[in-house]
């Protein structure tokens, strides 16, 4: 580990200047200058159409680019806290937020959603449905299997779950038209955070929130959870309420993001474990610093996306892309025999 408030500080500056060059930059910039100006009309009520303002550049920053951008923010931070929150729960730094079928669920709901040409609004529906009763599902099979390792058991349900609704997706992408319904499924897999509004990103802000409250109040405990039952339970924790709780909260985090943008991968296992060897491991700490990673990490895959080329990438492609060669040093980095 690093100084701490060295690596407070780089995170800061980081995030400053990623929200700095994420309103600035795209098909129509941005200066600071008038980025400045724009934001002060707003706050005082002035007139934003001055002189040191384009016509529409009001409108590019507070009803395009800014809900995008906290859209991006809260994705990467959503998923960065499940990421942490799994990774403890399952004692294991290598895990991440759809370990548990809740992405398999969500992809499923909305690919159902965009199959029955359904309103956008019950597409996103349909993925937060889905991926909260697929979790609903492998933890209620999970207890009624009651193996020796309650952990062991869940993931394992998972991934057999996880399996079953892959296979019922494929099934619908098969049977999609393949000139219009196809390609937007496809799209829809990849991630964008293009059809993001000010709405929709309220909402997910909202559900966010909520979800993120008993982590927060349960952030001393939840670290009591790296430790084995009988121990944990000896120092006075209620494990399966705790573990149930947790679950919960990060498969609600989980399901909003993918209800939101699409599947976005590799976020929630590469930032939260970067994270963790920087900081430590202490849950209180981890919690805020990887939100804040995530969230910047997830503003500038996303500006990256929509200024790197003349059509918008996915975000889903840049995350994997960028994702891969990190998540190899980490895991060199954990592994590292102890001489």
């Amino acid at each position: 580990m690093v100084n701490r408030f060295i690596v407070f500080i780089i995170i800061v500056v980081a995030f400053v200047v990623a929200l700095v060059w994420a309103l600035a930059a795209g098909q129509f910039p941005i200066s600071t200058t008038e980025m400045a100006y724009l934001i002060f009309a707003k706050m005082t009520g002035a007139d934003p159409a001055g002189a040191h303002a384009a016509a529409n550049a009001d409108v590019v920053l507070f009803e395009i680019r800014g809900p995008r951008i906290v859209a991006a923010f809260m994705v990467g931070a959503a998923l960065s806290a499940a990421g942490a929150a799994y990774q403890n729960l399952f004692r294991n730094p290598l895990v991440s937020p759809d370990i548990l079928g809740v992405s398999s669920g969500a992809a499923l709901g909305a690919v159902l959603g965009i199959f029955l040409s359904l309103p956008i609004i019950v597409i996103q529906s349909l993925a937060f449905g889905g991926g909260l009763a697929a979790v609903a599902l492998i933890f209620f099979i999970g207890r009624q299997i009651r193996g020796r390792d309650p952990i062991l058991t869940l993931v394992l349900t998972g991934v057999v779950v996880a399996s079953l609704l892959g296979s019922g997706l494929a099934l619908v992408k098969y049977l999609a038209d393949p000139y219009n319904q196809l390609p937007a499924i496809t799209y829809w897999l990849l991630g964008s955070f293009s059809s993001v509004t000010r709405q929709s990103a309220g909402v997910a802000a909202a559900l966010f929130a909520i979800s993120l409250v008993p982590l927060f109040l349960l952030r001393w405990r939840i670290n009591l959870l790296a430790l084995p039952d009988d121990e944990a339970r000896a120092l006075g924790l209620d494990v399966k309420r705790t573990r149930l709780i947790v679950i919960v909260a990060a498969t609600l985090m989980t399901a909003v993001s993918v209800a939101l943008c699409g599947i976005v991968g590799w976020v929630g296992l590469v930032v939260p474990h970067a994270v963790r060897l920087l900081v430590g491991a202490e849950f209180s700490r981890l919690l805020p610093l990887a939100m804040v990673v995530g969230g910047t990490f997830m503003v500038v895959v996303d500006t990256l996306c929509r200024t790197i080329a003349q059509i918008e990438i996915p975000p889903g492609v840049l995350t994997a892309a960028i994702g891969t060669p990190i998540f190899m040093v980490l895991m060199a980095a954990t592994f590292k025999p102890k001489n």
